[in-house]
């Protein structure tokens, strides 16, 4: 990871935005609607360091790559992150491109590198990701405390908000009816969850691009990671940051069984899957999944 992505809040924060052109006018354009003080600075005024005193954030862009030099050198006198419209060399962060779902906001970068390619991505993740993902979010933020309190364990309560996502809250958000999904959400923490975790037997491929999108899609949502033979590689693109990684020494059948019980999800990836194991973990009443290669070519 060449960049380090972060979110900052914009409620009473102070952004500066100096220049003119459709630099600039994207930029106030990403703004608009935001909680922020947005400050526009042209001409001389994006020249002088007073215009920059307070800032939090600040963007330059222009045409004139003479008066962007001297504007980004009166911004940094105000020290804060200062993003150059085109000149990376003159920049503190890049702008990436976002998917903006008001409570979910979402950001892919390329480092600067090829920001065509970030936009084309955001068109991809943008079919995906409804309308409705903000509301659902600002709905769960408010409800932040019953949560923690119905689920004060962070893989029980893991469990319980992938169900609400696929369920019908997540429909009722979706379709612009807050109330009935606020309704549907009090009622969910109320009533209490049933966690379902599975398991996911993932027989890893001599070839690494044979592994199958349902594989990867397990090992993406794995709460817990078993590595066998040969899955390091694998592990190290696609498991999730946060998740558990345990030894096979240490995935023993109870072990497993318990965990998925309690709503975990577990990829566990070998060369060899063994099928008596798979008949043993379903024998033991949880939900078991063998996932294979994809044929070759």
């Amino acid at each position: 990871m060449e960049t380090f992505p972060a979110f900052f809040p914009l409620k009473d924060r102070r952004v500066v935005i100096a220049g003119d052109g459709e630099g600039a006018h994207a930029k106030a354009r990403l703004f608009a609607g935001s909680p922020a003080e947005i400050v526009r600075a042209n001409d001389e005024a994006g020249l002088d360091p007073a215009t920059y005193a307070g800032a939090d954030l600040i963007f330059v862009a222009s045409y004139d790559g003479d008066w962007v030099a001297r504007a980004a050198a009166a911004a940094r006198t105000a020290g804060a992150p200062l993003n150059v419209v085109d000149h990376p060399e003159l920049s503190d962060f890049h702008t990436p491109a976002i998917l903006d779902r008001g409570q979910v906001v979402a950001a892919i970068g390329t480092a600067g590198a090829a920001p065509l390619m970030a936009a084309l991505l955001r068109a991809e993740l943008e079919a995906r990701l409804s309308e409705g993902a903000g509301r659902l979010a600002a709905l769960l933020g408010e409800r932040r405390a019953p949560l923690r309190a119905a689920f004060p364990d962070l893989a029980a309560r893991r469990a319980f908000l992938r169900a609400l996502l696929a369920g019908p809250a997540a429909d009722a958000a979706g379709a612009g009816d807050n109330d009935t999904a606020a309704a549907l959400i009090d009622a969910a923490i109320a009533s209490g969850f049933s966690a379902v975790g599975r398991i996911s037997l993932i027989a890893v491929p001599v070839q690494a691009d044979l592994i199958s999108v349902r594989a990867l899609r397990a090992l993406n949502n794995a709460d817990i990671v078993v590595a066998g033979t040969g899955s390091d590689g694998l592990i190290a693109a696609h498991a999730r940051r946060d998740a558990e990684h345990w030894s096979p020494e240490r995935a023993r059948q109870d072990s497993l069984t318990s965990e998925a019980k309690a709503g975990r999800l577990i990829a566990v990836l070998d060369r060899q899957i063994s099928k008596d194991l798979a008949a043993r973990l379903a024998a033991a009443d949880v939900t078991v999944e063998i996932l294979r290669p994809a044929p070759a070519a």
